[in-house]
């Protein structure tokens, strides 16, 4: 027998819409609307004072990733129960193709990693490493199974880079089917050439894995790849854009027309090259790209505002720093790139977004939950309240504050990024697909409640 829910009095707060009502969810979906409805449900949620928002959906994780001799340390249980306590109902994360392996063999060990394990619901991209024309097929084989965007490296030469010819093949043969390519874009072979330079001079500390990125080769990799992707007449997705620098190649391709997407995290908007400090402690930060310069984070929060990055994800690759990050005491390039950040995205873009005047409610609910839904073929099941829609449901209480710490987060990491900032609004309810996940702060579901979504074609917004 299917449950039904009554959710009453929020309010209701779409990338479009903002207005007072009641929800009625029978089972997984949004069956009715309205004000005063007087259905007989199971279960009755007051939301008077609250807002009611689409469930987020967080298009960057890296759950179970083996990198740099060790692996990410949530897995695809810790890591999503986390993101439902964040209010986070999807995620997509990052299958893996090795050298030399094939597409779907890449793909299948993902599933095998999630299945019957995750707190919500989830699909894939696939990091491609090769990509010859007898790829297409395979190519056309995962976008017919919900697998429709992968995404190619300019950096990590040996282990992820794709040279340019690759990246054009795989952007042509995406775009032919509505697929989407989604790129790490850095010069990572001359970023490698800086490294050696400063590693011989004896700069090993954490703050030189920055030091050693700089913005231009991020700036350079965005072009270059908008500028393959205008040659293959498809669309491209810029990963965790990070500076000015890159943001200002993504702003001019868009005034010429051309269909450039891209994403920004919460790093970015929010810390910055000061945390690195000169010790160890700085390992916590090294990801890549690296944390930037503050005078970055108003063009990143006006590259939201005005439509010219469309996406707040999280880049979220944990790594403890006991074990784990330690691996690179004696040398930057040793420690595991990568950051947590799953659970408080939603709180962090809210605070800093909303309450501090930056974005609109509306703008809000668009970066982190629509417009991901849109672009990865999730909308309108994911990424909206709306009769028909999966009930992925957040009741957000914007009048109460929360601190964020290593003492109370649920990542299974043992620092956090954002440790002792104070946001303002708070998750209080969280229903994936009508089942009551979060409650009052409680998880309430089980491991496997999670489904994998099959992902449709990719839509230009």
């Amino acid at each position: 027998m299917n449950m039904k829910t009554l959710i009453k009095n929020g309010r209701i707060v779409t990338a479009v819409d903002d207005y007072t009502a009641d929800i009625f969810i029978d089972g997984e979906t949004v069956t009715t609307i309205g004000r005063s409805l007087d259905i007989e449900a199971d279960k009755v949620i007051h939301a008077s004072g609250k807002l009611v928002i689409p469930g987020g959906i967080d298009p960057h994780t890296h759950m179970e990733l083996p990198f740099g001799g060790t692996e990410s340390s949530d897995d695809f249980e810790t890591g999503t129960r986390a993101a439902a306590y964040g209010g986070t109902t999807t995620i997509i994360d990052f299958a893996v193709q090795t050298k030399g392996e094939s597409m779907i063999a890449g793909v299948d060990k993902w599933h095998a990693k999630a299945e019957g394990k995750t707190a919500i619901d989830y699909g894939f991209h696939l990091i491609t490493t090769d990509f010859e024309d007898k790829h297409t097929e395979e190519m056309y084989t995962l976008m017919d199974e919900g697998i429709t965007s992968f995404k190619l490296f300019m950096a990590y030469p040996g282990v992820f880079l794709a040279d340019d010819a690759t990246i054009f093949r795989a952007m042509s043969a995406a775009g032919e089917r509505g697929g989407r390519i989604c790129m790490h874009a850095e010069n990572g072979i001359v970023i490698d050439e800086i490294i050696k330079r400063a590693l011989a001079e004896g700069r090993t500390a954490p703050k030189y894995h920055a030091l050693t990125r700089p913005t231009i080769a991020e700036a350079e990799g965005v072009h270059r790849a908008i500028a393959i992707a205008e040659m293959a007449e498809s669309p491209v997705y810029i990963v965790h854009l990070s500076c000015t620098d890159a943001l200002n190649q993504v702003r001019e391709a868009r005034d010429r027309g051309i269909p450039a997407f891209a994403e920004t995290c919460p790093q970015y908007l929010f810390l910055s090259i000061d945390d690195y400090g000169d010790g160890f402690e700085g390992a916590k930060y090294v990801m890549t790209p690296p944390l930037r310069e503050k005078h970055n984070h108003g063009e990143l929060w006006k590259g939201l505002k005005m439509d010219d990055l469309q996406v707040v994800s999280t880049d979220h690759c944990p790594f403890c720093m006991k074990e784990q990050k330690e691996l690179g005491k004696d040398s930057f390039a040793a420690i595991p790139n990568g950051a947590p950040g799953v659970e408080n995205r939603m709180g962090l873009i809210y605070n800093g977004g909303v309450h501090e005047n930056r974005i609109s409610l509306n703008r809000f609910v668009e970066i982190t939950s629509t417009a991901a839904a849109k672009m990865f073929g999730l909308f309108p099941k994911k990424g909206t309240i709306a009769v028909g829609s999966d009930a992925d449901i957040v009741i957000f209480d914007p009048g109460r504050s929360q601190t964020l710490s290593v003492e109370t987060h649920h990542m299974n990491v043992d620092y956090n990024a954002y440790e002792g900032r104070t946001v303002q609004g708070v998750v209080e309810t969280v229903l994936s697909r009508g089942k009551v996940v979060i409650e009052d702060g409680e998880y309430k579901g089980k491991k496997g409640d999670g489904r994998f979504l099959k992902r449709g074609e990719c839509v230009a917004i």
